[in-house]
């Protein structure tokens, strides 16, 4: 995998240039998620599921079942520019905020960040900063999975974590003039060893996240979620 974490792939929202925001909420914000993936399986990991989706914080994520095709299909965005974010798929929310969603019975609170990937990192900066994204801060140091280089944005009190592939990687899956892609979430918890005690043989052990004060485990293939999921402590600033 590519990303920060080198047991399940998801990065772990590593920094290492100072804030290039002002650390505020950006304007555009994140309505919808839609994942192809059975209710019934996030039912069975402690998320509280209702009509097909399940509420992470003020994000929706919509369960849309197997058939509906493979991974994260889009998101809906507010007070976004345009859509064209070099491929993500992408629609427009005219939804206003709903009010916080409470923890889930698993002790998720909310979603930390949302992981993309990008065979050309420049070109999808510039197409997130073109829409009206904020772009917080670019590690310019190579992960221990092997990402070269990760770019952050705010997207309401989300981060959005957007991985450039390795040179292999890029040559492999066809060059760097493919899209795009939505791939995985990091899940905030209010207490992490609590969550993973419950999860049982479906998460991984805890370690050390990559930000400094933070412990991160992974949802492991076993629990068949259709997208790579990590479990994140609070931020110690939280």
């Amino acid at each position: 995998m590519s990303g920060g974490d080198p047991e399940s792939g998801v990065p772990s929202a590593a920094v290492s240039r100072e804030d290039s925001g002002s650390g505020a909420h950006s304007a555009v914000t994140i309505d919808e998620l839609v994942l192809a993936d059975e209710p019934e399986r996030w039912t069975a990991l402690g998320f509280t599921v209702a009509g097909g989706c399940a509420a992470l914080g003020k994000v929706r994520v919509r369960l849309a079942g197997d058939e509906a095709g493979r991974g994260i299909l889009g998101w809906s965005l507010r007070e976004i520019a345009n859509v064209e974010l070099d491929g993500l798929p992408t629609t427009r929310s005219e939804s206003p905020a709903p009010a916080l969603a409470p923890a889930h019975p698993n002790g998720v609170l909310a979603i930390d960040h949302v992981v993309v990937f990008s065979p050309a990192l420049d070109r999808t900066v510039q197409a997130l900063q073109s829409a009206g994204l904020q772009l917080r801060r670019i590690r310019e140091q190579p992960t221990p999975a092997g990402a070269p280089r990760q770019a952050f944005f705010r997207v309401g009190a989300e981060i959005l974590e957007v991985v450039q592939e390795p040179d292999d990687v890029v040559e492999r899956e066809g060059g760097p003039a493919r899209r795009a892609r939505l791939w995985g979430l990091a899940l905030a918890v209010e207490d992490l060893d609590r969550t993973v005690e419950g999860l049982g043989p479906n998460v991984s052990s805890i370690r050390p996240a990559v930000q400094p004060g933070r412990r991160i485990a992974t949802v492991k293939r076993s629990a068949g979620l259709a997208v790579p999921v990590a479990l994140m402590s609070r931020s110690p600033s939280v």
